[in-house]
């Protein structure tokens, strides 16, 4: 009975000593400060933007497509270098192509940077393709890249199906905005007082 008392206070003032040690461990791993990750590589900031396409078209249906890319392009577009304005989409043998997307070569690259304006494949569901494929036909509507972004580290392209504006609709599009301007400007003057 006296060896089992003995052997207890033994464990347990060897529990307690662990326990008051508060010193680090020898070769321990520091934990390093964390820095905040780039908000367009987290998502929360598009990566490129296509400003005139709202201008220039009628934008109507929007779809969500993958972009086949090369190592290299995936950094040049998280160092913001990709541009939208000139592009466009095209529907080829029962595929989907970007054109005209312009996307920098990158930084840190060597001999075998990307080539920046080659044509891109755009992935899709093949239901997704057939609905573009039988409203592209229709006249007047062409698939405009309205903006890239990442999502779970992944390029995505938004593609919105588009009807070009003529001349007068460009103009009532800036009048009624000018309007919707003034108005909530009379609003916020209002509520100042």
């Amino acid at each position: 009975m006296a060896r089992v008392g003995i052997f207890c206070r033994v464990l347990t003032s060897n529990v307690q000593m662990a326990r008051s040690v508060s010193q680090p461990v020898p070769g321990a791993v520091k934990a390093r400060p964390t820095r905040p990750r780039d908000p367009v590589a987290t998502g929360e900031r598009d990566a490129a933007q296509n400003r005139s396409a709202s201008h220039n078209y009628f934008l109507t249906d929007r779809f969500e497509a993958g972009v086949a890319l090369r190592g290299t392009e995936v950094k040049s577009v998280r160092e913001g270098k990709a541009n939208l304005k000139d592009a466009y989409g095209l529907v080829k043998d029962g595929e989907i192509y970007l054109l005209n997307a312009h996307i920098g070569p990158f930084s840190h690259g060597n001999a075998m940077n990307h080539d920046s304006l080659r044509t891109r494949k755009l992935l899709l569901h093949k239901e997704e393709i057939r609905k573009l494929v039988g409203k592209t036909t229709q006249k007047g509507f062409t698939l405009v890249p309205t903006r890239l972004y990442f999502r779970h580290g992944r390029v995505k392209c938004e593609l919105a199906l588009a009807r070009g504006k003529q001349d007068w609709d460009k103009r009532e599009t800036e009048r009624r905005r000018e309007a919707d301007k003034e108005a909530r400007a009379a609003v916020a003057r209002g509520q100042r007082r």
